[in-house]
C-alpha cells in the first residue's frame, strides 16, 4: 500500500508540476508528511530523490549523510511524476491563462494555511 500512495502522490506532484510549474516542496513534501507522518527534513530529503537528476543531487547527498532520504519511496514517486507531469501539462495548455493563475493563487493559499495550522 504504502507504494501506490507514493505512486499517487508521485502522480500528483506531476500534475501539478505539469499544471502549475511545481511538485516537490509544495505537493510531494506536505503530502509525504500527511500520508507517512514522515518528519518534514525525512519528506524534503525523499522528494528529492523524484527530483534527483540534476536538480537535487546535492541536496540528496546531504539528506542522505544525515540519514533523512527514503530512496524506495522517492523512487517511485519519480515513477509517478513523470506520468503526471505529462498529463498535466496536456491539461494546462488547453485552460485559460487568468483561470490557471486564479486556480493557482487558491493552491498556494490553501497549501499554506494547511502548513501553518499543522500541528
Amino acid at each position: 500500500m504504502p507504494w501506490l500512495i507514493c505512486a499517487v502522490i508521485g502522480l500528483v506532484a506531476g500534475v501539478g508540476g505539469g499544471l502549475f510549474g511545481i511538485g516537490g516542496g509544495i505537493i510531494i513534501v506536505p503530502l509525504m508528511v500527511l500520508a507517512f507522518g514522515m518528519t518534514q527534513q525525512m519528506a524534503q530529503g525523499t522528494s528529492l530523490v523524484a527530483l534527483l537528476a540534476p536538480v537535487g543531487l546535492l541536496g540528496v547527498m546531504n539528506y542522505y549523510k544525515s540519514g533523512m532520504v527514503d530512496f524506495p519511496k522517492g523512487g517511485v514517486l519519480a515513477l509517478g511524476f513523470v506520468g503526471g507531469a505529462y498529463l498535466g501539462s496536456k491539461i494546462a495548455v488547453g485552460l485559460d491563462p487568468e483561470l490557471m493563475r486564479k486556480s493557482f493563487a487558491v493552491f498556494l493559499v490553501l497549501v499554506g494555511v494547511y502548513m501553518y495550522f499543522k500541528k
